[in-house]
């Protein structure tokens, strides 16, 4: 991966949630996938805080963008790994976050590990 793709990922991935655009922040994610983050269970969504279906994430992250309407991330940096790449920006309630993203051939996520301040 270059730095080039990983900022282009970020940037339209950022935008995608910051449009609150349900549509275009799945494009960002495979049809199989797994996903882990502390924030599942604390929205009650399940209580692995871990989701691998694309249907469940988006109903996930639909519940997300109803119970932050005013959510809106601020990118800070990218890091590129070999298929990987790191998202360090400020989540909801002014929140630090980071995300490692393992992409697929198509450029899509398959494999999301979040963490937050």
């Amino acid at each position: 991966m270059t730095q080039e793709q990983a900022l282009h990922f970020a940037d339209e991935w950022i935008g995608a949630f910051n449009a609150h655009d349900l549509d275009a922040i799945m494009a960002h994610y495979a049809d199989k996938l797994e996903f882990y983050s502390p924030l599942i269970p604390l929205l009650k969504f399940n209580e692995t805080g871990c989701i691998t279906s694309k249907g469940d994430l988006e109903r996930y992250f639909q519940v997300g963008l109803s119970t932050y309407p005013d959510l809106h991330f601020t990118l800070h940096h990218v890091f590129v790994g070999v298929h990987t790449l790191v998202l360090y920006y400020t989540s909801v309630n002014g929140r630090l976050a980071s995300e490692v993203f393992q992409l697929n051939e198509h450029g899509q996520a398959e494999k999301v590990f979040c963490h937050y301040a």
